[in-house]
C-alpha cells in the first residue's frame, strides 16, 4: 500500500529565505515535490528544498493544472509542498485549491508564513500601532480586475484613520491616492515598500500628495505594498504617548506598581 502524506500549503514569507518558519523549512527539506508560485516566491527560498525534490513553477499554470499536479503527486505517495509567498491567510488563493482537494478526500495542512506587511514595518523600524495615534491596522486591496465589496472601498475604510496596508494595488496608485486623500488629507504620510526583504528592496517615503509621482519615477509597477496613516510619521515627532506596558506606574500580574 502506498504511504500517503498530507499536502502542505506553505506560506514562505516575503522573500528573505531566513524569514521562513522553522516548520516551513523542515517541510521543504522533506518534500519530494514542491509546487511554487514562481512569479512571487523568491528562488532563494527554494534553497531549503530537498536536493532531490521535483520543483514545479506554477506561474504559467491554471487552477486545474495545479490541482491535478498536487493530486497526482499525492496519489503516488510523495510528500507534496505547495508554496505561496507571504502568509497563506492573505490573498494567497489557497481556498479553491483546498476545496478541490477536500472533495478528492486528500488531507491537507496549512503552515503560515511571515507577511509582507510585517517585513515592511520591520524595514521601517517602527510600529504600525501607536498609543493615542492608532490602534488598528487594516490589510486590504484596491478594487481592480478583482472587485471588493462596496463597504470595503478604500474611501470607506479610510474614514477610520487607521494604518492601512494596501496589497496588490501599486498599478492603481493614482486611484488609491484619490480615494484616501479625502479622509487622511494630502499631507498624510505614505510609504511604498517594493519587494520588501529581497536584495533589491526599495522603501519610498512621501505623503499622499507626492507618493504617486515618486513611485512612477522609481518605475515600480508590481510587488509593492502601499502603507498610509498617521503612525508612519513617528520618526517626525508624532508620538503622542508611550505604551503603558512598561510604564512604572502601570501594575499588572507580573509587575507591581512602582513610583520611584
Amino acid at each position: 500500500m502506498t504511504e500517503s502524506h498530507p499536502v502542505i500549503f506553505l506560506g514562505a514569507g516575503p522573500g528573505d529565505p531566513e524569514l521562513i518558519t522553522v516548520k516551513g523549512q523542515r517541510a521543504l527539506a522533506q518534500a519530494d515535490v514542491v509546487l511554487y508560485a514562481g512569479s512571487l516566491v523568491s528562488p532563494a527560498v527554494l534553497g531549503w528544498a530537498n536536493a532531490g525534490a521535483e520543483l514545479i513553477d506554477t506561474a504559467p499554470l491554471n487552477l486545474e493544472q495545479i490541482v491535478a499536479a498536487l493530486i497526482q503527486a499525492y496519489r503516488q505517495g510523495k510528500q507534496v509542498v505547495r508554496v505561496h509567498s507571504g502568509d497563506t491567510a492573505l490573498f494567497s488563493a489557497i481556498q479553491e485549491q483546498l476545496e478541490i482537494l477536500e472533495k478528492e478526500a486528500i488531507p491537507c495542512r496549512v503552515s503560515p508564513g511571515d507577511t509582507a506587511a510585517a517585513a515592511a514595518d520591520a524595514a521601517l523600524a517602527q510600529e504600525l500601532t501607536l498609543p493615542e495615534v492608532t490602534q488598528t491596522v487594516i490589510l486590504t486591496r484596491a478594487a481592480g480586475r478583482t472587485p471588493v465589496p462596496a463597504r470595503e472601498a478604500l474611501r470607506e475604510l479610510a474614514r477610520h484613520g487607521a494604518t492601512m496596508v494596501i496589497y496588490l494595488s501599486i498599478k492603481l496608485i493614482d486611484q488609491v491616492v484619490a480615494e484616501l486623500t479625502t479622509a487622511y488629507g494630502p499631507a498624510a504620510p505614505a510609504v511604498v515598500a517594493y519587494r520588501v526583504s529581497w536584495p533589491d528592496q526599495q522603501i519610498i517615503r512621501g505623503t499622499l500628495a507626492d507618493i504617486a509621482e515618486k513611485v512612477q519615477q522609481a518605475g515600480i509597477e508590481r510587488q509593492a505594498l502601499i502603507l498610509v496613516g498617521p503612525a508612519l510619521a513617528a520618526r517626525e515627532g508624532s508620538l503622542k504617548a508611550v505604551s503603558k506596558l512598561y510604564d512604572r506606574t502601570f501594575a499588572h500580574g507580573f509587575r507591581p506598581e512602582t513610583n520611584d
